[in-house]
């Protein structure tokens, strides 16, 4: 039986909720139908919008809203926060050794081959450190939970974490649908991001910059899938949104194209990844990149947010040994468990996996936005014997996890509430300091049953409410 986090077992409301039910169970249900549909309205308006690659439909969707907020105690927050700044820090730490002196792997801690053998493990940051010692500029840390002080990290984004821009888009519209909630609820603001992102940001500024950093959001266009968020966040942080071909490299420094010639840019917040990135060091073919940029960088001239090459701290196998990450690296037991994992690259654990194929959610290590995952439990039969093809021909490509019962949160449907399965990332931003905003965004999978939460796979979104003491 999944953790309902609004209701007890007698459906009475728990105490974060208890305010909140009040008002609900005085509500007429048209009045909240309508509400719905102001919010579909707010958000078809306002063009918040993602593609799914892979469909001919793909170029608009409305992201799905519930107008439940998710609600957290002050309590439970601080006992999440606590845990994802220690995670962080040791993501930052294991970043910089990895690019040194490589301490985990003579420690026999980690094996050698999975760092060096691994496509995210970019050679060109070797002995290499980025402004500030700070790898991971902004990480979503994906949490789930299975019960009242039970909470999992499902996995660390530290490449492009994306989905902030509906956090803020669904704190707004919350505000301007329910202002009586956030008078009777005392709820932590999450507005902030954007000025604390771009503060953070030019906090890192390179040590040859002089005078204010310029900031700039590099996009790869506007058929990327989370153009939207780019173009949102640059607007928020009052920078330039710029693509590849606004940007060259003169005089020993990358500059931005404007009415006034080129200018010099500080801080490079990029959503394009490592291999596009600049086409003299990675693809030659890439268009989306700058040509020379990683010259900039290493002679200390650019900041680049996120840095290259932290994307192996996404890897799944890495993920598995992130307990062991985290002790080496801060001393202490980590705070957030991991979600048990089975490396099928392990003989034993292979074995162990294709027995029991039937009960286990199996991802790829490279793999995000629920593509390339079989969900065992809800698979057919057909389905889980071509999966089991798959993973014994490349073993070392998938690691597997019990499907855990995560925690349920009202969403409302016509007839009322009905509860579905969530999750959280809450977003991280790191520089002298680690500040994590108090909420996220938590993704809610709409239909009944499924364990998917990802947009791309049918979830939603909800309003992430973090109380005060």
């Amino acid at each position: 039986m999944a953790f309902d986090e609004m209701l007890t077992a007698e459906s009475h409301p728990r105490l974060p909720y208890k305010t909140y039910h009040e008002w609900y169970t005085n509500q007429d249900a048209a009045h909240l139908i309508r509400k719905t549909q102001d919010a579909e309205n707010i958000f078809r308006k306002t063009g918040i919008t993602f593609a799914v690659y892979g469909h001919a439909d793909s170029s608009e969707k409305l992201i799905p809203f519930d107008i439940i907020p998710r609600i957290i105690s002050a309590r439970e927050w601080r006992k999440l926060a606590q845990g994802i700044e220690q995670r962080v820090l040791a993501l930052n730490a294991f970043l910089d050794d990895i690019y040194h002196k490589q301490e985990i792997i003579k420690a026999g801690r980690i094996p050698r081959q999975l760092i060096e053998k691994n496509s995210a493990f970019l050679p060109q940051m070797i002995g290499f450190k980025p402004p500030g010692g700070v790898y991971t500029h902004i990480v979503g840390t994906d949490i789930v939970r299975t019960g009242e002080d039970q909470f999992y990290v499902l996995e660390d984004n530290a490449r492009t974490p994306s989905g902030v821009s509906y956090m803020l888009e669904n704190r707004e519209t919350m505000m301007q649908m329910f202002p009586e909630l956030f008078t009777l609820n005392k709820v932590q603001r999450v507005e902030d991001y954007p000025r604390l992102l771009r503060q953070s940001l030019a906090s890192l500024a390179p040590p040859g910059c002089k005078g204010k950093p310029r900031v700039a959001v590099l996009t790869p266009g506007i058929y990327n899938s989370a153009y939207y968020e780019h173009s949102f966040l640059a607007d928020q942080m009052g920078v330039e949104l710029v693509e590849g071909g606004d940007l060259r490299v003169i005089d020993g420094r990358v500059k931005m194209r404007t009415t006034r010639g080129y200018e010099a840019i500080d801080v490079l917040y990029r959503r394009v990844d490592d291999d596009f990135l600049d086409p003299l060091t990675f693809r030659p073919e890439s268009a989306l990149g700058v040509p020379g940029i990683m010259d900039v960088y290493r002679a200390g001239n650019i900041t680049i947010a996120n840095a290259p090459g932290t994307g192996i701290s996404d890897d799944k196998a890495i993920y598995s040994y992130m307990p062991e990450i985290v002790e080496f690296y801060t001393g202490r037991k980590a705070m957030l468990e991991n979600v048990p994992t089975w490396r099928c690259s392990e003989p034993a654990s292979l074995k162990y996996v294709l027995e029991h194929i039937e009960e286990l959610v199996i991802k790829e290590v490279h793999g995000s936005g629920g593509y390339g995952m079989l969900v065992g439990p809800t698979a057919t039969k057909k389905e889980r014997a071509e999966f089991a093809e798959k993973l014994a021909a490349k073993p070392n490509n998938y690691i597997a996890q019990p499907t855990l019962a995560l925690s349920t949160v009202p969403i409302f449907v016509n007839k009322g509430i009905a509860p579905r399965h969530v999750d959280l990332r809450p977003y991280v931003l790191v520089s002298d300091k680690v500040q994590i905003i108090p909420g996220g965004l938590t993704r809610v999978a709409l239909k009944q049953g499924s364990l998917v939460v990802n947009s791309s796979q049918g979830g939603g979104t909800k309003d992430t409410w973090v109380l005060e003491d």
